[in-house]
């Protein structure tokens, strides 16, 4: 039997499938048209549900080692115990994306489990290679560090959190508090993570229902990590796929879709943090393509994954 679409998530995209089908896919290395594509559809889902009326935001900045000053936003559900607190990464292939964009999800987030949340403005490639985007996500963890007493959150409470590159975000910070000695991560959460800078070959099983596709990967790793891009030097703060020893990692909770470019390089890191030692919960989503949950939210398979991000948000 060949893959296919999950009956539900089909019907919720035939508007928008339709709508791209007579549109011209941007060319590998066009940044500016994937952003351009992009960002309208981001914004557009964050906000096709209702953004909850109890929780509140505050908006806070931080200077990083470059001397750049990055905003970060934080959600608070009202009436909200103290007690832990997740830094937030948002998708976009590392190129596009920014905290605006994500604040429905967030605020439905926080409002559903009580756990307040950070959503960091890191800088994007390529105007800001790496290191910076990493950079950027771990002066944010000392920040909330720093900052945990007066905002109500237990410190051995605080997890990562991020989608897509986000994902990707959230494991890379978690691999680069280890090296560094801290701050200490109790929990990362990684959806649909964009991991593996060498996934290139196209899987013909799902080729025809990508979101985000091969092209699209084949832009954003370059932007991000120039010529070393496929190559032997990549560090595995970079692509956290290139890892080799995942001892003392923060607990995991990964999940994707079938249907998703990232599928394999996740299906492997959740191999790989088993093997060494930390515990994983990982869902492998059938009939699901990349950012399923944003799109077809009212689906079964989009409402038990978001049902099991609450839940794992609500143990931190």
């Amino acid at each position: 039997m060949a893959l296919s679409l999950d009956p539900e998530i089909a019907e919720a995209l035939a508007p928008m499938a339709g709508a791209m089908a007579d549109a011209t896919p941007p060319a590998v290395g066009d940044i500016a048209a994937r952003r351009a594509m992009w960002e309208p559809i981001i914004g557009a889902a964050g906000t096709a549900q209702p953004v909850p009326a109890d929780v509140k935001t505050s908006e806070h900045c931080t200077t990083t080692g470059d001397g750049a000053r990055i905003t970060m936003r934080w959600y608070t559900k009202d009436g909200a115990a103290p007690g832990p607190a997740v830094l937030f990464f948002h998708g976009g292939g590392y190129i596009f994306g920014h905290i605006d964009l994500f604040d429905g999800p967030l605020a439905r987030y926080v409002s559903a489990s009580g756990v307040p949340m950070l959503s960091v403005e890191y800088r994007r490639a390529p105007e800001h290679p790496f290191p910076t985007p990493l950079e950027d996500a771990y002066t944010a963890l000392r920040w909330l560090h720093e900052h945990a007493t007066e905002l109500g959150v237990d410190t051995d409470r605080i997890g990562v959190m991020g989608d897509s590159a986000g994902g990707g975000i959230a494991a890379a910070v978690s691999i680069l508090a280890r090296e560094r000695g801290g701050p200490k991560i109790a929990r990362q959460i990684l959806l649909m993570p964009m991991l593996d800078d060498r996934t290139t070959t196209p899987d013909p099983h799902i080729a025809p229902y990508l979101l985000w596709s091969y092209d699209d990967s084949l832009t954003a790793w370059p932007a991000l990590l120039g010529e070393a891009a496929g190559g032997p030097d990549v560090p595995a703060t970079a692509a956290p796929a290139r890892l080799e020893d995942a001892t003392g990692l923060p607990p995991a909770y990964i999940e994707v879709g079938q249907l998703d470019v990232f599928r394999d390089e996740d299906t492997a890191y959740a191999t790989k943090l088993s093997r060494a030692g930390v515990p994983v919960e990982f869902h492998l989503h059938p009939g699901a393509p990349h950012e399923f949950d944003s799109i077809a939210f009212t689906s079964d398979v989009a409402r038990r994954a978001i049902a099991d991000r609450i839940r794992v948000l609500k143990s931190i």
